[in-house]
């Protein structure tokens, strides 16, 4: 799974062409779509207005509630100064759980903010080309 952080979410709106070539391959394909933490949808939404909506408009993008457990994870990483909440549920969902027992990458614009050990692939990566 890949999941989107704010950075990604915000340039997807933006006309990005990488990330919206992307997102349709997603569409067509057979396995699981894009993830996007909820803190994350409202970060973008934050620094622009219409953002979400365009953003929930998207067939093939998933949305990662933020539960009980998350929270706690969410705070404890924000304290410890992994970055703001939106940064902190995007490495949250990135870890392994019982149900997705695998790590996940985060695309992202800003790799950088990441602490070492968190997956990440910057959208302007030319990897990602089809």
């Amino acid at each position: 799974m890949i999941v989107l952080d704010t950075s990604a979410v915000t340039a997807l709106v933006a006309g990005h062409e990488r990330l919206h070539r992307i997102v349709d391959s997603a569409l067509h394909s057979p396995f699981q779509h894009l993830l996007v933490p909820v803190l994350c949808l409202v970060e973008a939404g934050v620094k622009d207005e219409g953002a979400a909506q365009a953003v929930l408009a998207l067939p093939s993008l998933e949305f990662e509630p933020l539960d009980t457990g998350a929270a706690v994870l969410v705070a404890a990483m924000v304290r410890d100064g992994y970055g703001g909440p939106d940064l902190a549920h995007a490495i949250a969902v990135s870890l392994p759980t019982a149900e997705r027992p695998m790590q996940h990458l985060i695309l992202t614009a800003r790799p950088e903010l990441y602490p070492p050990g968190i997956v990440t692939v910057g959208i302007d990566d030319p990897r990602l080309e089809p």
